[in-house]
């Protein structure tokens, strides 16, 4: 009988693995209709969904292995990275889904939800004030106006499968929508700086990298007590912390 493996749970979500199949448990439907949806429109490779019953979305394993981990080297080639530029530029091209996604909030509701997680990181004592200072200036160049395409709005990298230099799968796509492109880049760069230059070879025009390093910026600010909420430790090494001391 093949074991039961947790993949990741807290108390919002969890995902359990039973040899080749996924079972993702989510009290949010909401989240569960959004992947549904998103995967349906994707053009790039997404798990086959083998049944659902709510609270459960069942989906079978994508082949290959994940493109890397945060807070680890990749040993995936350049080639990959690059694939997974291409596979990202595929996606972005693609005609809008319906609905406004996680890299789609407005620049107000962006810029209210930045100052009170640096207020909260400074006043807890989480981060050293300069170092929340200064990547909150770093994040203002994200805050500007954008085009509107089709992202993933989770594009962590250990959501994108490879097998050699070839692009098997994209997972977890409860945050899919309209939003902004270079959202989805850094997402994907996050911690693995030194692929971006992979990346942006397989994705082609019209990335501003300054824009880049402030979504790692943003999103590391955001991110930080999420995490030490749930359970885990940003300050590992590679991770959050690490991203934010890296931009100083």
């Amino acid at each position: 009988m093949d074991e039961v493996s947790v993949v990741v749970a807290h108390s919002e979500r969890a995902t359990l693995r039973v040899g080749d199949v996924f079972l993702k448990v989510d009290t949010d439907q909401g989240r569960i209709d959004v992947e549904v949806e998103a995967m349906a429109l994707a053009p790039v490779p997404t798990p086959q969904i083998l049944w659902r019953r709510p609270p459960v979305l069942a989906l079978a394993a994508v082949p290959g292995a994940a493109l890397g981990r945060l807070g680890e080297p990749s040993t995936a080639s350049p080639e990959a990275w690059a694939a997974a530029g291409a596979a990202i530029r595929t996606l972005h091209d693609a005609p809008l889904p319906p609905r406004p996604g996680r890299a789609g909030r407005s620049l107000d509701e962006l810029a209210q939800e930045l100052d009170g997680e640096c207020e909260w990181l400074v006043t807890s004592g989480v981060l050293p004030a300069d170092l929340v200072t200064h990547n909150r200036r770093v994040a203002e160049a994200a805050l500007r106006p954008w085009a509107e395409v089709f992202t993933h709005g989770d594009l962590q990298v250990a959501h994108v499968f490879v097998d050699g230099d070839d692009i098997t799968g994209i997972i977890d796509w409860s945050e899919a929508g309209r939003g902004d492109a270079l959202y989805d880049l850094a997402t994907l760069t996050l911690g693995h700086q030194e692929h971006l230059g992979d990346v942006v070879a397989g994705y082609g025009t019209g990335i501003d990298l300054d824009v880049i390093r402030a979504w790692w910026s943003l999103r590391s600010l955001l991110g930080v007590r999420w995490l030490v909420e749930h359970g885990f430790d940003p300050s590992s090494p590679g991770c959050e912390v690490d991203v934010l001391r890296s931009q100083m």
